[in-house]
């Protein structure tokens, strides 16, 4: 018997519960992983609401987790038990005080990093790994611009950048998140309800425009980003906290200068375990050599996942956010 949060039916932050649940023991190539701490990421909003539908109800969600091995189940070879682990992506259950899932999703956790850094950084930071180096692969001398760069996947993203060499601009929606970013590596905050995004890019690259956009917001910024970017260059849709983006015509992206988009996903980028190892591998060394910091700015208790919900959805948190069982 453990504790758990879990949806009945999609809908508002009302719907989680946190409910006692019965777990078998591991399956063949399963793993029973003990949770220290879970990460609190927009796609459990996603996934809470119904906009991205999960394979039945009730269920429990949640990306992203770091804890020990309890058990392991025939087959498994990728760690025994007592190993301290991480992982991000799918199958969803991480909002568990114990949860079930397969070996081949789980990593081992560099001894010099914890169990809440691990929580607050693996979906995020595997995120941003795919991003700076998959999406549109950033070097030296670039100039990009990240939305919500105080967010949990926006901190990581403008410390990467600013170590791969990159200019950084950043969108952000207070003068204490300007501060927060500007401590993160990004040169150019711009106040996003204040400013004309696309107007100051212009202005801070000379004309120019940008040669890549990360844009987590969807609906509210789209066009907006489509506008800061110089000709040939690539606009990376990876979320939409504001909303779906709406249908528009793919004329737009010639007439703006032959212009890239893509609708990338985590999961596509580390479904291979050759992937997600080499995602985890290098985030862990950016992080252990101190060239990113992980900045948990809230903690929550498991069972206040609704609460956590309530305040990312109105953007009353900063970097990462982490829910301790």
């Amino acid at each position: 018997m453990t504790k758990a949060i879990r949806i009945h039916q999609t809908g508002g932050a009302a719907v989680m519960r946190w409910e006692t649940v019965d777990l078998a023991r591991p399956a063949r190539d399963e793993v029973l992983v003990k949770h220290a701490a879970v990460g609190l990421n927009f796609i459990d909003v996603y996934h809470r609401t119904g906009l991205y539908p999960l394979p039945g109800l009730p269920a429990v969600i949640g990306m992203e987790a770091a804890g020990t091995v309890e058990a392991v189940g025939e087959g498994v070879d990728t760690c025994t038990i007592g190993d301290r682990v991480a992982y991000a992506g799918l199958p969803p259950g991480a909002y568990a005080q114990e949860r079930l899932i397969p070996a081949h999703r789980l990593v081992r956790l560099p001894d010099e990093i914890s169990f809440e850094t691990a929580a607050a950084m693996m979906l995020k930071g595997m995120t941003a790994r795919y991003l700076l180096y998959g999406c549109y692969p950033v070097k030296r001398g670039d100039t990009i611009l990240i939305h919500a760069a105080a967010g949990g996947v926006g901190s990581i993203v403008c410390q990467w950048a600013r170590h791969l060499g990159a200019t950084v601009i950043g969108t952000v929606g207070s003068t204490e998140k300007a501060a927060a970013a500007a401590a993160n590596g990004c040169q150019h905050p711009i106040l996003y309800e204040r400013e004309d995004v696309a107007a100051r890019v212009r202005e801070m690259t000379d004309g120019s425009g940008v040669n890549v956009v990360y844009d987590s917001v969807g609906r509210a910024t789209f066009m907006q980003s489509l506008d800061c970017l110089r000709p040939l260059g690539t606009l990376v849709s990876f979320g939409q906290s504001s909303g779906s983006v709406p249908p528009f015509d793919l004329s737009l992206l010639g007439s703006k200068g032959s212009l890239f988009l893509t609708r990338p996903s985590l999961m596509t980028y580390t479904a291979d375990r050759k992937d997600l190892l080499a995602h985890a591998n290098d985030l862990f060394d950016v992080v252990t050599r101190g060239a990113v910091r992980i900045d948990i700015r809230q903690r929550y208790p498991l069972s206040e996942a609704a609460r956590a919900h309530g305040d990312l959805e109105n953007r009353r948190t900063s970097g990462s956010t982490i829910l301790l069982p």
